[in-house]
């Protein structure tokens, strides 16, 4: 995330959010693709009579689609226009399937959004079994909750789980710093800077 960003934007303005089977970085109604730094283009609205309507994506689904994956086209298709329905929607889709990481993390990221931080951190904990996006969008969360030895540990739970995650080594590097342990930090910061070293950044 931290490559595609200009030298000295703040990380901590991004989100993490699901574009299907890829990992996209949303910043306000912005919405692009992590690997590429390329915009996605939302394509779900069309017009009518001058005025913008959300085009209801179940009627292109075939039927061997779950409601649970209806939900969440609908959420992620009103997000922008319409946070507290996508909200709504993507609470939908938890109940339909609570094992729906995308639509956990999603939701998680609105309600942050949204500033209902204790609500946020009930969607993230509720999981039924870690993964390195929730964990690593609660450790955001705890950070604006200014409980960063919690936030500590949400990212190193993250690179538990997926040890590529190069921003929260970043982040780590950086409450490490805060918390007046320069080893950690520095063990931190070097294994993001490989990291970026392999990328070409």
């Amino acid at each position: 995330m931290r490559a595609t960003l200009p030298a000295g934007a703040a990380l901590n303005k991004r989100s993490l959010t699901a574009l299907g089977n890829q990992i996209a970085i949303r910043e306000g109604k912005m919405l692009w693709e992590s690997d590429s730094g390329q915009y996605v283009l939302a394509l779900d609205l069309g017009e009518e009579k001058g005025g913008l309507h959300v085009i209801p994506r179940h009627s292109a689904l075939p039927p061997s689609v779950s409601s649970a994956d209806e939900h969440y086209a609908r959420a992620f298709a009103l997000e922008d226009m319409d946070p507290d329905g996508a909200r709504a929607a993507y609470r939908a889709c938890l109940e339909a399937d609570p094992h729906h990481v995308e639509a956990r993390i999603n939701l998680g990221r609105l309600l942050h959004i949204a500033g209902r931080l204790g609500e946020a951190e009930q969607v993230y904990r509720s999981a039924d079994k870690p993964e390195p996006l929730l964990a690593f969008n609660l450790a955001v969360l705890l950070e604006d909750l200014e409980r960063e030895p919690d936030a500590i540990l949400a990212y190193r739970e993250s690179l538990a789980l997926d040890p590529q995650l190069a921003d929260a080594h970043f982040n780590l590097a950086r409450l490490y710093e805060r918390a007046r342990d320069p080893k950690a930090s520095l063990r931190h910061l070097l294994a993001y800077r490989r990291m970026m070293d392999r990328q070409g950044t």
